[in-house]
């Protein structure tokens, strides 16, 4: 799975610190935190036909996100919310969007980690592309990582921040091994995430999914939570290891990128009959019936 260029991207207008400018022309300043050590937090939204899905609840996480990290200024919602529409106005979007939102500490008087050096800020970065569903929706395949996902005394998980090192390491891992991504544990030797996804174990007719305690606690990840009650399918957060991964019945992953996808292989082992499970089809179905019903309108386009 490689992403490829795609040509309704190529005259992008993209928000930096709120001036619009063409993609060739945007820039950061060097001084920025997130150059000088990936000190921001980010989101990752999607676009259905003018409206982004869960808006609100990422937001949210964004906003917490900041507040661990001690950002003395948080941009209020209402004024992301304007830059986002600025931005997707600009490019003329409405549908087959993905947004990437990154919020810095902001620039700095001169380098160094200290945050007391942030004299301006924050930097909001507003990145809307053209992007579909990144991953096949007719399955993909995983390699275990050797990279550990962090407990919450080293770098909590639940800090969306934008030090992606351990995610790039098992990714170019799945590379070398020929697979679509990375399976990663935690440091006890359970399922965490992928690199880029949560992921979710159907055995049994149950659902079941890691705690947060490795990973981000994704908001795809919540809504299929939800639509397990909803629909009635049984569904379990825990610890689960690589053998409850080998036997189940159905594995798929969940993320803003892709949306629900199914995983048909995990270190060279078939999952259940090497495509999307009758459980994987329902859920998939609801997502896409729930995306396409709900959404906060932000493009007129």
């Amino acid at each position: 799975m490689l992403q490829s260029f795609d040509e309704r991207n190529r005259d992008l207008i993209v928000n930096v610190g709120g001036r619009l400018t063409h993609r060739d022309e945007a820039r950061v300043s060097p001084f920025d935190s997130v150059v000088q050590g990936g000190d921001a937090v980010w989101e990752g939204l999607r676009l259905y036909d003018g409206r982004i899905f869960h808006l609100a609840e990422h937001l949210a996480r964004l906003r917490r996100s900041a507040q661990a990290l001690a950002f003395t200024d948080i941009p209020p919602y209402d004024d992301i919310v304007a830059q986002i529409r600025r931005t997707l106005e600009a490019n003329g979007m409405r549908d087959d969007v993905h947004i990437r939102l990154t919020l810095t500490r902001g620039v700095k008087v001169t380098s160094g980690m200290d945050p007391r050096l942030n004299t301006s800020g924050p930097t909001l970065i507003v990145l809307a592309e053209y992007k579909s569903p990144v991953y096949d929706s007719a399955g993909i395949s995983l390699v275990t990582s050797s990279v550990r996902r962090s407990r919450p005394d080293s770098l909590d998980p639940k800090i969306h921040h934008n030090n992606l090192l351990t995610s790039i390491l098992a990714k170019i891992e799945a590379n070398v091994a020929g697979a679509d991504d990375a399976l990663m544990l935690d440091d006890l030797g359970f399922i965490a995430e992928t690199n880029a996804t949560n992921v979710f174990v159907v055995a049994g007719g149950h659902v079941r999914t890691p705690t947060t305690r490795a990973c981000p606690e994704g908001i795809t990840r919540a809504a299929v939570l939800d639509l397990c009650a909803g629909t009635r399918i049984a569904a379990e957060i825990g610890d689960w290891t690589l053998t409850d991964v080998y036997t189940a019945d159905e594995v798929f992953v969940t993320g803003t990128m892709g949306g629900l996808t199914p995983v048909v292989a995990v270190d060279g082992r078939r999952i259940g009959t090497g495509r999307a499970g009758p459980i994987t089809g329902r859920l998939m179905d609801a997502f896409a019936e729930l995306t396409q019903a709900s959404g906060t309108a932000v493009a007129t386009a």
